[in-house]
């Protein structure tokens, strides 16, 4: 099983991007994100033995809008040893829209953006 706990994951490429800190407990996932655009964020849910990932997530834009929705994201390793997460991922309400993002897990000893 992938162990996410205190990694960090964000857009590759975006110097924006919001960072995310993951945490896990056993098959439990949660982390906090914000940067960018995003005031904060948080997400919530499960990782299968081999690394999948099922979350929930809610986000408060710098322009007041609140988000929520919900992903699957797939892990693949890297060449470099880091995570690459592929999200396919859903939002609901006034912002409903479906997609495809990517999120790299950021090297330790890097700093924050």
């Amino acid at each position: 099983m992938v162990q996410y706990d205190k990694m960090r994951f964000r857009v590759p490429g975006e110097a924006e991007s919001p960072t995310a800190m993951y945490h896990q407990d056993g098959d439990l996932v949660w982390a906090e994100f914000g940067g960018g655009r995003t005031r904060r964020g948080s997400l919530v849910g499960t990782v299968t033995p081999d690394g999948v990932l099922d979350l929930s997530y809610c986000m408060v834009l710098q322009s007041g809008d609140v988000i929520s929705g919900r992903t699957h994201s797939t892990p693949e390793l890297l060449d470099d040893g880091r995570i690459r997460l592929t999200e396919h991922w859903e939002r609901y309400g006034p912002h409903a829209a479906t997609g495809i993002s990517y999120l790299e897990q950021v090297p330790d000893g890097e700093k924050e953006t």
